[in-house]
């Protein structure tokens, strides 16, 4: 686990809730059960600064870091589809993105790493589809630089056609096997997680940590799209179990985090 998702994952999931802020101290403290060295933790801040997730400020218990305006509203659309209690109808539409890629190696791999989060799959280089659209993609575009336009569309094959797509955009038998994959590895680490406020929060983390990558594959496509007995169904409700089941312990150690630090703030220096 590399410390700058993990501090997404801890922002996302844990201090969102409690104001998007917290000192470095308890950084340091919620990450250490996870693996995550001090020195770590401070590089990943800083680079998650200099790209304008986090703000640097001074709180009562010390140097401290804020969410960004930018990255709340990141974190808030992932943790809708984190957290899925039910998929909104389909009207049949996709919205369809035709654009010119970067030249650069990295920068296209940047960019397709940002559009597939964004919940679009890739056609072919410059034709990207979407069941869902979100305005956020034209923002994503226009700050990279790259020219594109947008349009939104219905398949001339119906609901065939239209399966017929989504198989080209993305690799159901993948996403499908890495769901089945995501409950066998997960199953023993979360039952495992019995006594100890410490023990559920890691082991919840990981929980989370784990199902937070298929934002990046998975786009939630309407059910009608996918294949039957779809393996990421079975997989979200084993997700929402557990997750809701190990919260309250989870829960507490993040408080006894934060409270630990603040309190160490308050201590005279002799």
């Amino acid at each position: 686990m590399q410390a700058r998702s993990a501090l997404f994952d801890l922002y996302g999931d844990y201090l969102r809730p409690r104001g998007g802020r917290a000192p470095v101290a308890a950084l340091v403290r919620l990450l250490a059960p996870l693996g995550i060295a001090a020195p770590a933790v401070r590089t990943a801040v800083s680079r998650m600064v200099r790209q304008g997730w986090l703000h640097p400020l001074r709180l009562s218990t010390g140097p401290g870091y804020l969410l960004t305006p930018k990255a709340a509203r990141r974190l808030d659309d992932a943790a809708a589809r984190i957290y899925r209690t039910g998929r909104t109808p389909w009207d049949g539409k996709f919205d369809l993105v035709l654009l010119e890629p970067p030249t650069a190696r990295a920068e296209r791999q940047r960019l397709a790493t940002t559009l597939g989060f964004l919940g679009y799959g890739a056609v072919d280089q410059g034709t990207w589809v979407a069941a869902r659209p979100t305005d956020e993609v034209e923002t994503v575009l226009t700050e990279a630089g790259v020219q594109f336009e947008r349009f939104t569309a219905t398949h001339a094959g119906g609901i065939v056609g239209a399966a017929a797509l989504v198989r080209r955009a993305w690799d159901l038998t993948e996403i499908g096997q890495a769901y089945e994959r995501f409950v066998t590895e997960l199953t023993p680490i979360v039952e495992a997680a019995h006594e100890g406020d410490e023990a559920c929060y890691t082991a919840r983390f990981q929980l989370v940590h784990a199902w937070r990558t298929f934002l990046f594959r998975d786009a939630q496509l309407p059910s009608v799209l996918l294949p039957r007995r779809w393996p990421g169904t079975s997989a979200a409700i084993f997700f929402d179990q557990h997750a809701t089941k190990l919260r309250p312990a989870a829960d507490r150690f993040v408080d006894h985090c934060l409270e630990h630090a603040a309190q160490r703030s308050s201590i005279p220096v002799r």
